[in-house]
C-alpha cells in the first residue's frame, strides 16, 4: 500500500482545492467550484475551459444521473474519487 502524494502536489496551480467544505472560497473569474469524492466530499476550483473536453462532459453526465439539478451540497457535485478527478484534470490541463 503506497501513497501517491506526489501526484495531489504537483497538480496545476489552476486545480485549487478547499481543504474545507465549510469554508468558502472565492472563485477567481474563469473558474468554477466543484465536489468531489465518494464519502467526504472535497471542494476544488478548476478553470472552465475542461468544461469541453469529452472526458469531463462524461462525468458531467454521470453527475447528472445520479444527482439531476438537486446537488447536495449547494455546488456542481461530482460522484467520483477525488484522486481520479485529479488525475483526469491534470491530465486536460496539459493537453
Amino acid at each position: 500500500m503506497g501513497f501517491r502524494l506526489p501526484r495531489i502536489v504537483n497538480a496545476k496551480p489552476s486545480l485549487k482545492r478547499t481543504l474545507s467544505s465549510s469554508e468558502t472560497t472565492v472563485v477567481p473569474k474563469g473558474h468554477f467550484a466543484v465536489y468531489v469524492g465518494e464519502a467526504e466530499r472535497k471542494r476544488f476550483v478548476v478553470p472552465i475551459s475542461i468544461l469541453k473536453h469529452p472526458s469531463f462532459q462524461n462525468l458531467l453526465s454521470q453527475a447528472e444521473e445520479e444527482f439531476g439539478f438537486n446537488h447536495p451540497m449547494g455546488a456542481l457535485t461530482i460522484p467520483c474519487s477525488e484522486e481520479a478527478f485529479i488525475d483526469l484534470t491534470c491530465n486536460l490541463q496539459s493537453s
